[in-house]
């Protein structure tokens, strides 16, 4: 791959240069808030969208519901190739080559636009049979299709966004990416009850108006995200040459990105299928796992910002061939990773009742169903805590096919088995699909912490320093002189 050196570098920030020297739970928090507030913020559109279309009535809830497996499951496909792109970043970074920076953010925003702009079209094409396949009630079909295809347009925005933050944080910076989110979030506040029912010139656009605000408010994010990355001011600077495809480059992020984009589609696929064994237990039983999802979307906030926040760190101190200091990362996030959730388990455990209530306060039956779920679950998320902690430390050694095989063997050789054997051919019912999920917790838990300890992820590094480059190249170019058969 080319190393682009011609071109002038960004300044360097001196706050995101020090993420490899300093206190390390100091930089921990420092990287870890701002991307947490940046997940609360995402889900708020979720949440917006949610309360004006639920003043349209049970029809167009079910709209916007029913779409979102697949536009998550479509998401999953293209942001794993994000993912590797940011690993790379912050690997090139902590080696201080800022030329690589700049070429990988520019080759990763490339191929993204490329993945989404087929992901779109093909999404947009294919809308009515995935509403056919879900069997998707007649009074439901046209507002979820007009809802879906309009999703399916702005995934370009979606995923040029998303690139962005995953260009910010492999350099350190996430604060910025927290004010562009919540300017949008206020700016969908306002512009969804004008597209769902109209005002002046605007017309009333239904379900369908929720998603046209969603994806304005999406493509100004995106077009605030592309200005800051050309104008070079976070450490990271755009060129316009670093645009043309580098096909090695490209075929290195594919082989980096893919196993990423499978593990965050098993999940989806996970999802729908969780979805459907508990359909069969009746209505109670889907609405208790519903509260109890929210809830636990909810804590697994802190989880994923830390994550994210781990992989930063320890990927720059891999490039900059701080091991030791990536190891003491590791080793403390994953501490404040357990007790923080094992701390959130125990306060839902004996809140669970009143919180559930909360969400369904006149329906007895889901309240009970819905406690026992949260309660069932609540001890094992110190568990999850460590799987969060402890595969971005994998991830950010480049490790993506051990990251995905561990949640390939969490869901369907774990849970989903497990669920299915312990509540349709033992007496336990909804019990065992409620246990299968601490269960596969607390075994797959232990599992990464094993393949922590063996240490393997440190003998993984995706990126050679610029002085490695320059001597291969000089190694290859005397072969090439000297070997007669070349002569």
């Amino acid at each position: 791959m080319p190393s682009p050196t011609s071109h002038s570098t960004p300044k360097v920030n001196p706050r995101h240069a020090k993420l490899t020297e300093g206190p390390i739970l100091r930089s921990l928090i420092a990287m870890a808030v701002p991307l947490i507030l940046a997940n609360v913020l995402q889900a708020a559109y979720q949440l917006i969208d949610a309360f004006w279309v639920g003043r349209l009535g049970g029809d167009a809830v079910a709209a916007v519901s029913v779409s979102f497996p697949v536009m998550f499951l479509s998401i999953s496909l293209g942001l794993g190739f994000a993912v590797a792109g940011s690993i790379l970043i912050a690997q090139y970074f902590g080696a201080k080559d800022h030329g690589k920076v700049d070429h990988v953010a520019a080759q990763t925003i490339l191929m993204i636009v490329i993945i989404s702009i087929i992901l779109g079209i093909t999404g947009y094409i294919l809308s009515p049979l995935f509403l056919h396949t879900l069997g998707v009630a007649p009074e439901v079909y046209d507002g979820a299709l007009s809802f879906m295809r309009v999703s399916f347009i702005g995934l370009i925005f979606n995923f040029s966004f998303f690139m962005f933050q995953s260009i910010l944080r492999g350099v350190g910076e996430t604060t910025v990416p927290v004010y562009i989110v919540l300017g949008t979030v206020l700016l969908n506040f306002v512009l969804d009850p004008l597209f769902i029912y109209g005002w002046g010139p605007i017309p009333a656009s239904g379900v369908s108006g929720a998603a046209i605000a969603t994806v304005g408010t999406q493509s100004i994010a995106a077009i605030i995200g592309f200005v800051i990355l050309f104008k070079g001011k976070y450490s990271v600077r755009l060129h316009l040459h670093d645009l043309r495809p580098d096909a090695a480059y490209i075929k290195r992020a594919f082989f980096l990105g893919f196993p990423a984009s499978i593990e965050q589609s098993a999940r989806a696929l996970g999802l729908i299928v969780m979805t459907y064994l508990i359909t069969s237990f009746g209505t109670v039983s889907m609405a208790a796992y519903g509260v109890g999802s929210n809830v636990l979307q909810v804590v697994m906030i802190p989880a994923m910002g830390l994550s994210m926040a781990i992989a930063t760190l320890v990927g720059q101190n891999i490039g900059a061939r701080n091991m030791e200091r990536a190891a003491r990362i590791a080793r403390l996030g994953s501490v404040v990773g357990f007790i923080a959730l094992e701390a959130f388990g125990i306060i839902i455990f004996f809140t669970a009742a009143p919180i559930v209530q909360f969400f369904v306060p006149s329906d007895p039956q889901v309240i009970d169903a819905g406690a026992d779920f949260l309660r069932i679950m609540a001890f094992s998320w110190g568990f999850i805590g460590l799987q969060f902690c402890l595969t971005a430390v994998f991830r950010a050694s480049g490790n993506m096919v051990m990251t995905m095989m561990l949640t390939i063997l969490s869901q369907w050789v774990f849970q989903f088995p497990l669920a299915y054997i312990l509540s349709k051919h033992t007496s336990m019912g909804i019990d065992g699909i409620w246990w299968s999920i601490p269960i596969s917790n607390v075994v797959v838990g232990v599992i990464v912490v094993l393949l922590y300890m063996k240490g393997d992820w440190k003998k993984k590094r995706l990126i050679e320093s610029p002085q490695e480059e320059k001597l291969a190249a000089d190694v290859y170019q005397e072969l090439m002189t000297d070997d007669p058969a070349r002569s």
